[in-house]
């Protein structure tokens, strides 16, 4: 017995070496790594507000490595790591008007929030990088940036848009994630200015 499960563990590691090899880290191994967490708030407000659900995926897990009470230093908070003041903004703009900054600690409201404010983001500057480089940097920076006529100054956004590139591609593969949508809005991946 201890024979054939030693040949089944040895068998295991051929197969992940060569699958390895041959085409890069199983998916198995790289859900593992990316986790993709309240699957169904992910592809549903993908689905509600347009978005690419890959993209807000690899969003989430830029911001909080999908951990719904992550908060930092400059008081973000939670899955999408969302400023209180911007929350309560969205808040307003979608009907809200009990808003609690406790409340972005709930998976499903911190989601919804966050894909609206991308959707917003894709809308207003029609452009993935650039609406990426906003959710990291703000808007007053992209638009100060854009009206000098100038990339991102910044090494952290422009870093920030191509890990949540490569982040999107991952999920893409590994969790089949395609646009439920047949409509694409403003989503295209050149930016208008340099990144």
């Amino acid at each position: 017995m201890k024979r054939l499960i030693s040949l089944g563990v040895l068998a295991l590691a051929a197969v992940g070496i060569a699958t390895y090899l041959h085409g890069g880290i199983p998916d198995f191994i790289q859900r593992l790594r990316y986790p993709l967490r309240y699957e169904a708030i992910v592809r549903g407000h993908a689905r509600n507000y347009d978005l690419d659900p890959a993209l807000l995926a690899a969003v989430i897990y830029q911001e909080s490595k999908f951990h719904a009470d992550a908060k930092s230093d400059s008081g973000a908070i939670g899955l999408m790591q969302l400023l209180p003041s911007t929350a309560h903004g969205i808040a307003l703009h979608t009907g809200g008007s009990r808003f609690r900054t406790s409340d972005l600690y709930d998976p499903e409201i911190n989601v919804r929030y966050g894909a609206w404010y991308l959707r917003h983001l894709l809308d207003k500057y029609g452009d993935e990088g650039t609406a990426l480089a906003a959710y990291n940097a703000g808007q007053e920076n992209v638009d100060r940036w854009r009206a000098d006529g100038e990339g991102i100054r910044f090494a952290e956004p422009r870093a920030y848009v191509d890990r949540v590139e490569r982040l999107k591609k991952i999920y893409r593969k590994i969790y089949k994630l395609e646009r439920a949508s047949s409509s694409i809005r403003g989503t295209q991946a050149s930016a208008p200015f340099a990144l």
